[in-house]
């Protein structure tokens, strides 16, 4: 990379900073400061976490189980529990399951089996991804390139307590609800688009190292929607069931 546009992208990422913070979304940047690879969305996406402090760990996804997925660095004081209240000015909503490792997955050169990883998570958790975004339509696909270095959309993650005997879930059979000010929005059943939590796993673990630097204790690996986007108002509470994983819940302040 050279260093115009190494200064370039820089601007991109004041930019991108400074729409979040202000709440004052714009409709996309400029043409000469978008990511024009996948490598320049990295880019942002680090200069982006390092504004926000410590990597609290992985937001992971995939559009089906033949797709490439995807990763975005998870700020860790965006990461919350149960019962918190939280602000943003988009308000999205997507009902996830994630982990949190005990053990640290170093990257290396020998892949890691199914049994490794599974040996390096601690418990399982029903999550709330709230969606955020310095773009007035980060879906547009016009943005796509910017939306994904805008931390995917990422705005915070809310937990609910661990269910430790998550090996025994049946994913594709797991029902999920998502209510907002008490009323169901919607309900799915082995909604999630890859049907397998466990690839999405093993990916950010192997291929995923060249990106992530490798995967450490304490940090949570969250694994795309269940429910698609849903939208919330100032002030509602958001309700998320999974069947067997649990239940976590958070108010819009």
């Amino acid at each position: 990379m050279t260093g115009l546009r190494e200064s370039q992208l820089l601007d991109a990422v004041d930019l991108l900073l400074d729409a979040r913070r202000t709440m004052t979304p714009i409709d996309d940047l400029p043409s000469e400061l978008r990511p024009a690879s996948m490598d320049e969305v990295v880019f942002v996406q680090d200069r982006m976490q390092e504004a926000y402090g410590a990597v609290g760990g992985w937001k992971v996804g995939a559009s089906s189980r033949d797709a490439t997925p995807a990763a975005a660095p998870l700020p860790l004081t965006m990461i919350a529990h149960s019962g918190a209240a939280r602000g943003g000015r988009l308000r999205g909503l997507e009902a996830e399951i994630a982990f949190v490792l005990k053990t640290d997955l170093p990257a290396r050169a020998q892949p890691y089996s199914d049994e490794d990883i599974y040996a390096a998570i601690g418990t399982c958790h029903p999550a709330i991804e709230i969606l955020e975004s310095a773009l007035v339509e980060p879906t547009r696909p016009e943005a796509k390139t910017t939306m994904l270095a805008d931390l995917q959309m990422h705005g915070g993650l809310v937990l609910g307590p661990g269910c430790p005997f998550w090996r025994e879930v049946d994913f594709q059979r797991e029902h999920v609800t998502l209510a907002i000010d008490g009323m169901i929005r919607i309900e799915e059943t082995g909604s999630h688009p890859t049907g397998d939590l466990l690839h999405l796993l093993r990916w950010l673990a192997n291929e995923g190292a060249a990106r992530t630097g490798g995967l450490h204790a304490g940090q949570w690996i969250t694994t795309g929607s269940w429910t698609g986007i849903l939208e919330a108002r100032t002030g509602s509470s958001v309700d998320v069931h999974f069947s067997t994983i649990g239940r976590v819940g958070f108010r819009f302040s």
